[in-house]
């Protein structure tokens, strides 16, 4: 097998993804070629179509395929409640394994100056405006429990104050250096309802 060829292509394209290193690439690509071509063209095919059809949200940045996605749609959601997480699949663990009725904020990462990442990086900008809207009443803040987790939340809760709007932060259940999206749904559920004022 040749650098330049196409199953080496495939293998290094594979590893693109969380995870996977040089071996589960390899099994992966052999896998598609030798016993399920017709699924290698159908991911490649449903692959293609979101990367051209999903964007984000304009007024909560999670993934979607239309303006607004929608939980913002939703009528029936608490405007006064916005919880703020670092990823889409945040949004969708909690709205699984929970019974929060607010709106949400996606970040799409943490604060991390080591990384070059501030919080002009994290739409923070349009986060400002809705708090200046006034119709947030509390922030929620579900950050991971890592040490940007933190440190982003402890920005974001000091922005808030600013703008008097009550803040709180998940607490029970979730274990430091944690990340939402890999808890089970009791641990979260219970890490949620547990939240403290911060």
């Amino acid at each position: 097998m040749e650098k330049g060829d196409c199953l080496h292509r495939l293998m290094e394209a594979l590893r693109c993804l969380p995870g996977v290193g040089p071996r589960s690439a390899q099994r992966m690509a052999f896998h598609l070629l030798q016993h399920d071509r017709s699924g290698g063209r159908h991911l490649a095919a449903c692959l293609d179509e979101a990367l051209e059809k999903i964007g984000r949200c304009q007024s909560c940045r999670t993934l979607t395929e239309s303006e607004l996605c929608s939980l913002c749609c939703d009528p029936a959601r608490d405007r006064s409640r916005l919880c703020v997480v670092e990823t889409p699949a945040d949004v969708l663990a909690i709205h699984q394994a929970t019974v929060f009725k607010g709106l949400y904020f996606v970040l799409h990462g943490h604060l991390s100056p080591l990384d070059g990442v501030g919080p002009e990086d994290l739409g923070l900008d349009l986060l400002q405006q809705r708090l200046q809207a006034g119709e947030i009443r509390e922030l929620i803040l579900a950050t991971n429990s890592t040490v940007e987790g933190e440190a982003t939340a402890h920005y974001l809760a000091e922005l808030a104050r600013r703008h008097s709007v009550s803040v709180s932060r998940i607490a029970h259940g979730v274990p430091v250096g944690g990340e939402l999206e890999y808890l089970d749904a009791n641990t979260l559920a219970y890490a949620f309802d547990g939240r403290r004022e911060v």
